[in-house]
């Protein structure tokens, strides 16, 4: 009898474990079919986008290295944040004209190259004013990339692949950036601040050759090349620029959480820099193994891109004022995981409909444009932010970061009314 029983644990618990094996299996291959359809061109720019991102560990040290290796006070590393910021609008502005003039592939060639180039110069500049001037120099080459990388992802993706294309670049993007700061920690406590500024270079120039071999335009195959005979001005659009308001201001709220927020965390919580970086990085985590599904599944619903970008700024409007609701330490949390579900929607979609937008005109200007108005954001969301902690503390600054979220919303609100009178695609 006892026999028996046991027989038929062991068997229940083989059933069990075959049918989580079997769960598992079906998830996984869920998961898997969402990157299908892709083109290869795709792939590759999203390789490339990986190892300029990962590259990118100068960016998260840049204060710590200013204030500790060069001495800056915290006055003057706001002043070269500010230079940063003013590079890349110059940069991106640039980047639009030059794609409509010469394209996209000579574009992000040289952008790579030259970013590589700089950022191994940069390290000897050392002086305030030298440091302002070099560091704008390299933000104006470098995010020449970005509204050339934009044109081309629509290039070399089918009509009905793009928001999924924009997921897989944000996935390596993400990747990277996750990459990067523990790289560049290992390479300062090994070989110092200067060897940040050698491997970010190199690792540009390497994303520069990668680009060379197999994005070159006699090989690479694009899927809706657009060009448009009698193109309308993004600058006469003017649907175009209730989205772009909309866009930096949806920049401002989300970028508190890379400025005040880890203060906030710090300060009001008193939570340790790994308790935040467990936090952030449940950021990182969410987006990789959520996003592509969640992006797949909403493109097969009847959700007007304007609409979805909508519901996510909600979702991130949320994030921040749930955070005065309760001291509760399990807020941050779900805050946390409010902001990411926005970020997840909002950014894609957002994308998308400025690549849309894009066919009636010149593309580089437009998505130029597009990413002007997060450089923006840049420049204004953390300084703006931080005055206000320092001038009416933190639980004030997130009722007015809210009521951003809400114009931000009632933007998109107008922009969604605007186009269904004029039966724009949304």
């Amino acid at each position: 009898m006892k026999l028996d029983f046991l027989l038929l644990v062991d068997n229940r618990h083989l059933i069990i474990s075959y049918d989580l094996i079997k769960l598992m299996k079906t998830l996984f291959n869920n998961y898997i079919n969402t990157f299908r359809g892709l083109s290869q061109e795709v792939w590759w720019l999203a390789l490339i986008t990986l190892i300029n991102r990962a590259g990118t560990m100068v960016l998260p040290f840049m204060s710590l290295y200013l204030t500790k290796s060069l001495d800056f006070s915290l006055s003057d590393v706001g002043w070269v944040m500010s230079a940063f910021g003013f590079g890349s609008v110059v940069g991106s502005w640039l980047g639009g004209k030059l794609t409509d003039k010469i394209g996209y592939y000579k574009i992000m060639f040289f952008s790579l190259l030259g970013t590589g180039i700089l950022f191994i110069g940069l390290q000897f500049l050392t002086t305030f004013v030298s440091f302002c001037i070099g560091i704008f120099i390299v933000m104006v080459v470098a995010d020449t990339f970005r509204p050339a990388m934009f044109v081309a992802l629509s290039a070399y993706s089918k009509p009905e692949n793009k928001t999924r294309s924009v997921t897989l670049i944000r996935l390596a993007i993400n990747l990277g950036f996750s990459a990067g700061p523990a790289l560049g920690g290992v390479i300062i406590t090994t070989m110092s601040y200067g060897g940040l500024f050698w491997v970010d270079g190199i690792t540009c120039i390497v994303a520069s050759i990668v680009l060379l071999r197999v994005l070159n335009p006699k090989t690479a195959k694009t899927l809706d090349n657009v060009k448009n005979e009698n193109p309308k001005s993004a600058y006469s659009d003017k649907a175009f620029w209730i989205f772009l308001a909309a866009m930096t201001l949806f920049g401002v709220v989300f970028l508190q959480y890379f400025s005040t927020m880890p203060l906030y965390y710090k300060d009001v919580h008193q939570l340790t820099e790994l308790e935040i970086g467990l936090l952030m990085g449940l950021n990182g985590f969410l987006i990789f193994v959520f996003e592509m599904p969640l992006i797949k599944w909403l493109e097969n619903t009847r959700y007007t891109k304007s609409g979805l970008m909508f519901f996510g700024a909600i979702l991130t409007g949320l994030s921040i004022i749930v955070l005065n609701m309760t001291s509760w330490v399990g807020i941050l949390i779900f805050g946390m995981a409010l902001m990411t579900l926005g970020e997840m929607i909002a950014f894609p979609f957002s994308n998308a409909f400025a690549m849309q937008r894009a066919k009636r005109g010149n593309q580089g200007e437009y998505m130029a444009l597009y990413t002007i108005s997060f450089s923006v954001a840049h420049i204004f969301g953390h300084n703006a932010g931080m005055q206000m902690v320092s001038k009416i503390g933190f639980d004030n600054t997130w009722y007015v970061i809210t009521m951003l979220a809400v114009v931000c919303m009632l933007l998109l609100f107008i922009l969604k009314q605007y186009m269904k009178v004029r039966n724009d695609a949304q």
